[in-house]
């Protein structure tokens, strides 16, 4: 039982960047370009991600967070806000 406890917890991260990739490359290119961001790059840095843990979590915290919002607005109809910087 102990043993299914730890490497499930160890699996968590794993699983979430997997869950990440996997909405990043469904999403079609438009709605990247028209949310001003690269989906080859996201994809390569979340799965980069899978080097590290605590790394991991953090790209894909930000990805699901900050950056999907904007790209599954723009690919239901809605203009994102513009990026500043």
């Amino acid at each position: 039982m102990w043993a299914s406890v730890v490497t499930l917890f160890f699996a968590i991260p794993m699983i979430v960047t997997v869950v990440a990739v996997l909405d990043a490359a469904r999403r079609p290119s438009w709605a990247w370009a028209l949310a001003e961001r690269n989906q080859a790059m996201w994809i390569a840095a979340l799965l980069f991600g899978l080097c590290s843990v605590i790394g991991g979590l953090l790209i894909c915290a930000w990805y699901f967070f900050r950056v999907r919002p904007g790209v599954a607005a723009a690919e239901s109809g809605r203009i994102p806000e513009r990026r500043s910087g």
